[in-house]
């Protein structure tokens, strides 16, 4: 890979120790942009596994022995999670456990987390429902609820994989709409009304947040890697992904999307555009003629993150710091940020390149 990609490799993994020192047992969130200081949590909510999950792949890079030791820590504190009732363990414990390698300790906290959520699968609906523990209805569908959650399911045995996949497709039949369909092509969030039995679009993210499509599209590649997952639906599985890549313009368009599509002068999402780079590098992995063209394009947008929005050591700003995530654009929470999922995805990518990490088993 480039010298380029090094440096920038080395300023991600450095800014990763400079967060380690500010935040200390507290979990980061987003970074204020104009000096990099965190704003952080107690139990690193949703989150908190991209934190471990970033202090795991700096182990990897440096190879030393304290790095490992806090990942390692950091990874246990994010056990009162195994039991909480949020679709979004999958993101908690799949990328806080995943790039730790052969780390028992890691490897028995992601088995006790997958077999958790495959105990709350909800076998009428098809899914492991949103949860309530990060507050609102419980019966939700959200796009964010499968990426991770597809991998940890899978691991959880043959029941495990047959509900990843039950998961997985449940989600693309709600949020992926079909040709000629008056409703939105792509819907990132549902909920389910008991009254009437029926899935209805939920108002908020709106149907053009870049997120949810990059995050659907992760977790359609992870599946394509599991031939568990799959089930006999590989085609189906590479149709959504050719959907999301056409409808959402992966190949055509920007580099690093707007956080909403619909409001294409709004604010920009880079860890939009970081997810994406990870999904088409795992998606260059799988079997088909635009493999290449997945490469070259996730290279193509790691090259647009790493010059245009990650600071360098030339200003009064950290080094390392992959600004213009959008946490939330309506609510204009966090806009023109570090995101700590951001950094983690980008940190992710790099690594891969560099052949510290394998894309494709995290």
């Amino acid at each position: 890979m480039s010298a380029a990609t090094g440096r920038a490799l080395a300023a991600v993994m450095e800014r990763v120790a400079v967060t380690a020192a500010e935040v200390g047992p507290r979990f980061p969130l987003y970074a204020d942009p104009a000096d990099g200081r965190w704003t952080t949590t107690g139990r690193g909510s949703w989150t908190g596994g991209f934190w471990a999950g970033l202090l795991w792949l700096r182990a990897r890079y440096t190879g030393a022995e304290p790095d490992r030791r806090a990942a390692a820590a950091c990874t246990a504190r994010l056990e009162p999670w195994a039991g909480a009732d949020t679709a979004t363990r999958g993101l908690i414990f799949w990328y806080g456990t995943a790039a730790a390698g052969d780390d028992a300790e890691a490897a028995a906290l992601r088995a006790r987390a997958a077999r958790a959520c495959l105990s709350a699968c909800d076998p009428e609906l098809g899914i492991l429902p949103w949860g309530d523990a990060l507050g609102g209805p419980r019966l939700l569908a959200r796009v964010d609820a499968v990426p991770g959650t597809v991998p940890l399911l899978a691991g959880a045995g043959p029941g495990g994989a047959a509900a990843a996949a039950a998961h997985l497709h449940r989600h693309l039949d709600l949020c992926l709409g079909r040709p000629g369909d008056a409703a939105p092509w792509f819907r990132p969030a549902l909920g389910f009304e008991t009254a009437t039995g029926r899935w209805q679009p939920c108002e908020d993210p709106p149907p053009g947040w870049s997120r949810g499509q990059a995050w659907l599209l992760l977790a359609v590649a992870d599946a394509l890697l599991r031939p568990a997952v799959p089930a006999g639906d590989f085609t189906r599985l590479t149709e959504a992904a050719a959907l999301l890549i056409t409808r959402g313009g992966v190949l055509t368009g920007r580099p690093v999307p707007p956080a909403d599509t619909g409001r294409p002068d709004g604010p920009l999402d880079t860890s939009a555009a970081a997810i994406t780079a990870v999904a088409l590098l795992k998606l260059a992995r799988t079997p088909g003629p635009r493999a290449e063209q997945y490469a070259l394009r996730a290279e193509e947008i790691l090259d647009r993150l790493t010059r245009s929005h990650l600071t360098g050591d030339d200003g009064d700003r950290p080094p390392g710091m992959l600004l213009d995530g959008c946490y939330d654009a309506a609510k204009r929470l966090a806009v023109r940020h570090e995101l700590v999922w951001g950094d983690f995805f980008l940190a992710l990518a790099l690594s891969a390149l560099h052949g510290l990490a394998d894309v494709t088993r995290v």
